[in-house]
């Protein structure tokens, strides 16, 4: 019988951007609880402040824009006002910017493309006699990759904001918001929407859509934070390194973030240039 010590076999690191088993698809199907804390999200308003404080904001130290159109997207329940920062930042480093026009985030997405989307991305690509590029945050994200799918001659990039576009896992108060709208749509618009409106077992569009890769004629770009409140950070990303960025902050200032303001500019920069 040997004397030597028994060893152990090393045990395998766990990593961290890992997703669980069930959800390794390209989108999950299913609307899952992540386990994470939204009490964080209330570091949101520092955010704002420190925005306001940063030479990125006032458009110093990043790259011009091109007069390009760049259409973008509130997160679920909000607003275009949400974004009004966004906006007018846009258009301080010299591009055009469009709100969406799809009123409060809380509809049919498929509904929001066709009737209210479309109309503002034709209204931009008419006025800039160009492609345009969307960007979108949490929820507005994933509406931007869908767009982006269906209309890869018209979108020359998408930027996405701490969006969940490779499934809905989120907050316990969040799914229940979600299934609070679901409900109101299928008893507002009846047999005008497919029984498995707003989950990602519809067949619509929209979901159809967001199953298909980027083309490669358009620069995608998903910026997220491990410190998201609201959503599965791990969602939030493609797990290409060329794609993929990562900021401090929280999934509702991201829309605020100074750091998250800077990529946009440099990939927005790329975009045009590679056009």
């Amino acid at each position: 019988m040997s004397d030597r010590p028994k060893t152990r076999s090393p045990r395998k690191q766990k990593n961290a951007t890992a997703l669980p088993k069930a959800a390794r698809t390209k989108h999950n199907k299913h609307h899952l609880e992540a386990d994470i804390s939204p009490w964080t999200e209330a570091l949101f308003a520092a955010e704002v402040l420190l925005l306001h404080a940063t030479p990125v904001y006032y458009g110093f130290g990043v790259p011009r824009g091109d007069g390009s159109g760049v259409v973008i997207i509130p997160g679920f329940l909000g607003t275009d006002l949400y974004l009004m920062e966004l906006h007018a930042w846009l258009g301080r480093i010299g591009y055009r910017p469009y709100f969406s026009g799809i009123g409060i985030n809380a509809e049919c997405p498929n509904l929001l493309i066709e009737r209210h989307l479309n109309d503002t991305i034709a209204r931009a690509l008419t006025e800039t006699e160009r492609r345009i590029h969307l960007i979108g945050h949490s929820l507005g994200g994933v509406i931007a990759r869908s767009v982006a799918g269906q209309r890869p001659d018209d979108v020359a990039s998408v930027i996405t904001l701490a969006s969940p576009f490779r499934g809905t896992v989120t907050s316990r108060s969040v799914l229940h918001a979600s299934e609070a709208v679901r409900q109101r749509i299928l008893r507002e618009h009846g047999t005008s929407v497919l029984p498995h409106c707003y989950t990602g077992r519809c067949t619509c569009n929209f979901v159809d859509s967001l199953k298909r890769d980027i083309p490669g004629t358009m620069m995608e770009t998903a910026i997220y934070t491990r410190n998201d409140g609201i959503v599965d950070w791990r969602y939030c990303m493609t797990r290409n390194p060329e794609v993929d960025f990562e900021v401090p902050g929280t999934h509702i200032g991201m829309a605020f973030n100074p750091s998250a303001y800077s990529i946009v500019a440099q990939r927005l920069a790329m975009a045009q240039s590679a056009e």
